[in-house]
């Protein structure tokens, strides 16, 4: 296989010594045999560095490594792809894995339908999910694409390949929305892009364990994701010009309410209290939800008291499924 067909897989490392040599093996045994691997450990202190710096001497050649001081997978990923040598580029993190022919299947697809990039299925397994149903996500370029990314995250960071020209073109990651980077990456290159591909199959496993991951953190997760649409929406008006404005600001806020109230229902409060403020900031609301929603004007010890001094079920109520 010609070097041209080169893969580079930037993988993040933050204490990750349980999974990282499974991370790592997982791209080097891909079925697609061209793959380079370019590792930045973001200052673990828990024995990743040596893993990592054995599998390198056992693998001359295939892997990059890379250390900087705790500044977070973002950037790590920003400084591995200035390293990446390949024309594809594909990430991991390193506590995650995939099927032995992910990135073979990935690359064919793209090359084939002449694609900037190509995604896959996923699972999540674990703790807690270790039943987690096996996803295939839409065939997104057959619909509209924008729609759909407006809606949700369309993938995981690690079920895409992608041209490396379109990741310059996008100057990689932004890293201003801490825990939606790649959502907003995703959203850049559908405005730059709508040159995707599926492979409806499951390739990519994301390993939950705890509560310290980026994805657990909800109320960041949701704010940063609004920030990651309402960005887009401004400075893609072409792409959007043909969503009615109603259903628009439904795509752009209706995420706010509707985390809000899961988290208001789950007693998560410090959430619910953080997404209810910016709900109504925002104007994501009904008539019906400001009973819930206008106590978290107050500072959160009241709001907490007064959400516990009403009590009620953790299961619901008739606000849960709230919209703009």
């Amino acid at each position: 296989m010609a070097s041209e067909d080169l893969i580079s897989v930037i993988m993040p490392c933050f204490d990750a010594a349980p999974y990282v040599e499974e991370a790592v093996r997982s791209a080097l045994d891909q079925s697609h045999i061209v793959v380079e691997v370019v590792v930045v450990d973001d200052g673990s202190t828990d024995g990743s560095q040596q893993i990592i710096e054995r599998l390198a001497e056992e693998n001359p050649g295939r892997i990059q490594y890379f250390r900087q001081d705790r500044r977070g997978p973002f950037p790590a990923r920003n400084l591995g792809l200035r390293h990446a040598k390949g024309r594809f580029v594909a990430f991991l993190d390193a506590d995650d894995y995939w099927h032995p022919e992910c990135l073979e299947k990935l690359h064919r697809a793209l090359v084939d339908a002449n694609a900037d990039c190509s995604y896959c299925g996923w699972q999540n397994i674990g703790k807690d999910r270790s039943n987690s149903t096996p996803y295939v996500p839409s065939e997104y370029e057959k619909g509209d694409p924008v729609k759909s990314f407006l809606e949700s995250c369309p993938w995981p960071i690690h079920a895409a390949l992608v041209r490396r020209e379109v990741l310059n073109r996008l100057n990689g990651f932004s890293e201003r929305c801490y825990s939606a980077m790649d959502y907003d990456l995703w959203l850049r290159l559908i405005g730059e892009t709508r040159q995707i591909v599926r492979v409806p199959e499951v390739l990519a496993f994301y390993r939950w364990h705890g509560s310290t991951q980026i994805s657990a953190v909800k109320w960041r997760q949701t704010m940063d994701a609004f920030r990651a649409r309402t960005d887009f929406v401004r400075t893609n008006h072409p792409l959007v010009s043909h969503l009615p404005r109603k259903a628009l600001a439904h795509l752009v806020e209706g995420d706010l309410s509707r985390a809000a109230f899961t988290a208001y229902w789950a007693r998560d409060l410090d959430s619910a209290h953080r997404l209810f403020r910016e709900s109504l900031k925002h104007g994501a609301w009904r008539l019906a939800d400001l009973k819930y929603m206008l106590p978290a004007l107050m500072p959160y010890s009241v709001f907490s008291r007064i959400v516990l001094a009403l009590g009620g079920s953790s299961g619901g109520g008739d606000s849960t499924n709230a919209g703009v």
